[in-house]
């Protein structure tokens, strides 16, 4: 265990040889992007307007180009990730957010342009010292303490304690100007955040039958109607979620060629796998019931219990319409836990 006084973290940051992505004011949001003398970090919000998954997933992104001379078919793909980068500051929701993407992108067939950026990418978590008031992390098993990442950072006021848990970790620290601390006083701290997140109004949700088991209930429940009738199908909610993954692939005229680009997709568009004969979920009670069954019944039921959630409150806090997925739980479940 290592700490560093707090008015030394913008220069440390500034220090580091590598690329750092990290939480940062930009306008009216806050959002990861590229840390630059001049740019204001803001590691203090939590739930970001946008998250860590942009850099390792971004919302557009060329693949390749193609160029027709005559017959032949000129193909040029965009190179992969092959620099190391830190992401800095990724609290452990959204880390348990990367693991979900993970299982998607990682698995057979692999995706190699999210591999290659995931391959690269040192990761510094942050412990959350203050919650926001719509996170509800702690019912998917995520502890807000303690971030699974390569190294993570914990605030005490006007210090940081810190401790690497991987090779990459261990390399990137080794570069700070840190001094020997007491492990104990990173137990009160996790103590204290462990109580403030317990005090949360959404922190004993119950998940009882959210699992492969009782699919056809949750599916046939009459809840759905009510719950999708203000449904605006405006796509804010898997666009600020961390873990939605879903994208279309298409190809655009430059006039010199053909690009072909990958961006974020949502299941709430009504032209959302539309093919020849349609869509297969024409209705928006549909698109709804599709958004939140994947995330709490088949994204489990496939992955060991992994739910597609992370309780990170993002979808509470920019819906127009307030929906979002603490109402099906309450809606579907069974209360909350004694």
């Amino acid at each position: 265990m290592r700490t560093f006084s707090a008015e030394k973290l913008e220069s440390l940051i500034s220090s580091m040889t590598l690329p750092v992505y990290a939480p940062v004011e930009e306008g009216n949001t806050v959002i990861y992007a590229p840390y630059e003398a001049g740019k204001k970090l803001r590691l203090d919000k939590v739930g970001t307007d946008k998250t860590p998954k942009e850099v390792l997933f971004p919302q557009w992104e060329t693949l390749m180009h193609f160029r027709m001379e005559g017959k032949t078919i000129e193909l040029t793909e965009e190179e992969r990730a092959k620099e190391d980068y830190v992401l800095f500051g990724v609290r452990a929701c959204d880390m348990q957010a990367i693991r979900v993407l993970d299982k998607v992108f990682l698995s057979d067939p692999v995706d190699t342009y999210y591999a290659a950026r995931r391959e690269h990418g040192i990761i510094v978590g942050l412990a959350c010292d203050q919650p926001g008031k719509n996170c509800f992390c702690k019912n998917f098993d995520i502890d807000p303490a303690q971030p699974d990442t390569d190294l993570v950072l914990w605030p005490a006021g006007d210090t940081y304690y810190c401790e690497a848990y991987t090779d990459k970790g261990r390399a990137l620290m080794d570069g700070w100007d840190t001094e020997e601390a007491d492990e104990n006083a990173v137990a009160e701290i996790k103590e204290n955040i462990a109580k403030k997140y317990d005090a949360l109004p959404f922190a004993h949700l119950n998940l009882t039958g959210f699992d492969g088991e009782h699919l056809m209930e949750k599916f046939e429940s009459p809840q759905w109607k009510k719950l999708s009738m203000a449904c605006l199908g405006c796509g804010t909610c898997t666009f600020s979620c961390p873990t939605c993954q879903c994208y279309d692939i298409r190809d655009y005229d430059t006039g010199h060629g053909i690009q072909r680009y990958r961006c974020w997709d949502s299941c709430m568009y009504s032209d959302f796998t539309l093919m020849a004969h349609g869509t297969n979920r024409p209705t928006q009670l549909e698109k709804y019931r599709q958004r939140f069954m994947h995330k709490l019944v088949y994204f489990p039921s496939r992955n060991e219990g992994m739910y597609s959630c992370v309780g990170c409150g993002r979808c509470i806090e920019k819906c127009p319409m307030n929906l979002n997925i603490v109402k099906v739980i309450k809606a579907l479940g069974e209360g909350e836990k004694e």
